[in-house]
């Protein structure tokens, strides 16, 4: 099996904490699978079969194998498909054999990542298509504490590409900020004196475009813009720097906001509301 590897995320730590967090690891009476302990012997071995119950987009399976290999070193695995990959509903994901206790321990922390990043790639992937190649989706930073990286990785696994990665790698520039620094053009002017190479700006009105760009803008996000109103947006700006339409993005509506000429649709919706994909993990004797 090729080695997980994603800049900035520590695998190892992750599955320790995780499998921690399970076990009660820390606590007093905790640090043990007491349903397995008690039940299975401790030789008992276990093959098992990780399928997909509905059609899915894949992401997470080197995680959750991480979770197995974690408990028994020696455990067998074979991930069948490719991270990224649409499968329908009945696919087989991934095979593996070795000690029941410790496969059985591992099996709802390996289940819940592979879901939870699945059904972001599902949902991402459902997007991208409803866009139709007319522009790119992007994702957000409205992740789960502690997880933006792996959600972002999801995102990407479905055909999206990551913007932002926090509040460190560009200037986001949004009401809030507008409404401390006195207006539009005053946000842009502050950050572009500071020296911040890249400055997005949210604007929620064509009145705000021009006073942004004259600023300093790189980047406009046009926010909660109905399609017409975009049209005239993308307009005015004539390709000087990048168009981002956002917020209340529904696969409803995606695709005539794709048509309006805009280069980017950021949709928070994809890690913020993704349901867990419906994916199992059946085990038998050996």
């Amino acid at each position: 099996m090729t080695e997980f590897i994603l800049p900035n995320f520590d695998l190892d730590a992750f599955v320790q904490a995780t499998l921690a967090e399970d076990l009660g690891s820390g606590i007093e009476g905790g640090g043990t699978d007491v349903t397995s302990q008690s039940v299975i012997p401790e030789d008992a071995r276990f093959s098992g079969v990780m399928d997909s119950r509905h059609a899915i987009t894949v992401a997470g399976l080197p995680i959750a194998a991480a979770f197995f290999t974690a408990l028994d070193p020696e455990v067998e695995i074979t991930v069948l498909v490719p991270e990224g990959t649409a499968v329908e509903g009945g696919t087989d994901l991934m095979r593996l054999s070795g000690n029941a206790r410790a496969l059985l321990t591992a099996e709802r922390s390996a289940l819940n990542t592979v879901q939870h990043l699945s059904g972001i790639a599902t949902l991402t992937a459902r997007y991208v298509a409803a866009i139709g190649g007319k522009c790119t989706l992007l994702d957000t930073r409205k992740t789960l504490p502690g997880l933006r990286l792996l959600e972002k990785y999801a995102t990407r696994m479905g055909g999206a590409l990551n913007h932002r990665m926090g509040l460190w790698d560009a200037a986001m520039i949004k009401d809030n900020h507008v409404a401390v620094a006195g207006g539009v053009a005053e946000a842009v002017a502050r950050a572009k004196e500071a020296g911040v190479a890249e400055i997005i700006c949210e604007v929620d009105s064509t009145a705000q475009i021009e006073p942004a760009l004259e600023a300093g803008a790189t980047h406009l996000l046009l926010d909660n813009m109905d399609p017409a109103t975009l049209r005239e947006a993308v307009g005015i700006i004539r390709e000087r720097v990048p168009a981002e339409a956002s917020g209340g993005v529904t696969l409803d509506t995606i695709g005539a906001i794709a048509e309006t000429g805009v280069d980017y649709i950021s949709v928070g919706r994809l890690t913020q509301s993704a349901p867990a994909a419906d994916i199992g993990l059946d085990f038998k004797l050996l």
